[in-house]
This record gives C-alpha cells, sequence and structure tokens, in this order.
C-alpha cells in the first residue's frame, strides 16, 4: 500500500524524543519499523527554525545538524512554518494559600503554520491520488477534521502515530489505526552515529 506519512516535527520532539537517547532519530527507519506493511512513498516533515536563546546557543545549530541528516532520506521533504516569541503576563501556577495570585511575565515561544501546513498536504496529497493510504504523526487535535475530509470525502484510510503519552480518544476514533511511539521502535530507529552527504560528513551532536 503506498502510504505518504506526515510528521509534525513538533509534537514528535516534545512527545518523545526530548530529553531522551533518541533525538537522532531515522524517520525512515521508524516508519519501517512501525509500518511493516505499508510501502513508504513520501516523508513529509513540518517544523520551524529555532533561534538561538540565552540558555541554549547551540540549540540552532543542533537543529541544522538534524535537518541536513534528515535530507539524506530520499523521499523526504521538510517544510516549515516559524517560530513566534514574544512576552506574556500569566499567573502563578501554584500560589500559596496565604498569598495573592502573582502575575509574572514569561517568554513564550509558539510554533506558527506547521499544523496548516501538514493539513494542507495532507489534502493536496489525497486530492490528487497521490497516496494509497496516509499516517499522521501527531495527536493534535487540529488535524482532526482534515483526517475526516480524506476518509469521508476522498476515501482513503489514515492511521495516527502518537508521539504523546496521552491518548487522544477522538482521533483514535477519528483513524482507522492508532499506536503509540514507543521506546522500542524510537530505539531502533537511530541514524549511524556518522553519516555523509554531498557535502561531507555529519556527526550526531554531541548530548544527543
Amino acid at each position: 500500500m503506498k502510504t505518504n506519512v506526515y510528521v509534525d516535527g513538533w509534537n514528535l520532539y516534545y512527545g518523545c524524543v526530548k530529553g531522551t537517547p533518541y533525538r537522532w532519530l531515522d524517520l525512515a527507519r521508524l516508519c519501517r519499523v512501525l509500518l511493516p506493511s505499508h510501502e513508504i512513498h513520501r516523508i513529509r516533515y513540518f517544523t520551524a527554525l529555532v533561534r538561538k536563546r540565552p540558555h541554549d546557543v547551540q540549540q540552532p545549530q543542533r537543529q541544522q545538524t538534524y535537518l541536513r541528516a534528515l535530507c539524506t532520506i530520499p523521499n523526504l521533504s521538510i517544510h516549515y512554518g516559524h517560530f513566534q516569541m514574544g512576552i506574556k503576563r500569566l499567573p502563578l501556577a501554584y500560589v500559596p494559600p496565604t498569598k495573592q495570585t502573582e502575575i509574572v511575565s514569561v517568554l513564550k515561544l509558539e510554533e506558527k503554520q506547521s499544523d496548516v501546513n501538514l493539513a494542507t498536504a495532507l489534502l493536496v496529497d489525497g486530492f490528487n491520488s497521490d497516496y494509497d493510504a496516509a499516517v499522521v504523526v501527531s495527536n493534535d487535535t487540529d488535524l482532526l477534521e482534515p483526517i475526516r475530509v480524506v476518509r469521508g470525502q476522498f476515501g482513503y484510510p489514515v492511521g495516527i502515530l502518537n508521539p504523546q503519552k496521552q491518548q487522544i480518544r477522538v482521533l483514535a476514533q477519528a483513524a482507522n489505526f492508532y499506536k503509540r511511539i514507543r521506546q522500542g521502535p524510537l530505539q531502533a530507529s537511530q541514524f549511524p552515529h556518522t553519516i555523509t552527504d554531498a557535502h561531507g560528513t555529519i556527526t550526531k551532536p554531541q548530548g544527543w
């Protein structure tokens, strides 16, 4: 079955690889492990470029290294949204009963457009009959209606690979199949420590 896989990079990273030894993740291998009966036609990876921040000035460099590694996968394409950073005034989550609620300034980073870009690609590819089945790597409920359209209007099966611990019932009910991404497949789906492309050697970032 010719299958396209649509990866919400932010959801995947913060759902199951951040702070683990599995950040050097080979998405093509992960698809083979989790979808053994599918012929992976395309992998579309949706992300945004991070900015240098005072507490982690190397984060953009690590991300660029990983994106370069992903580009060694022949049938993978990267689609960019953008990050929006701003200062918001919010109440503290925990305040002692004897004190008044305190409002503090926080730095809030939000990824914009990636979910819209993913939904658009899922629908356009379905309209163009670019797949026999689609798989979405996310647990974002914003993708619920596009998934319903692909199944109901276009007649294609849609599966969900959930990177998060929490199961979203409405997404599970909307999909033909629903799996959580667990540690075993992540561990089995790592790039080699060093790989090469047309520009030279790509080395796994230190600490990953």
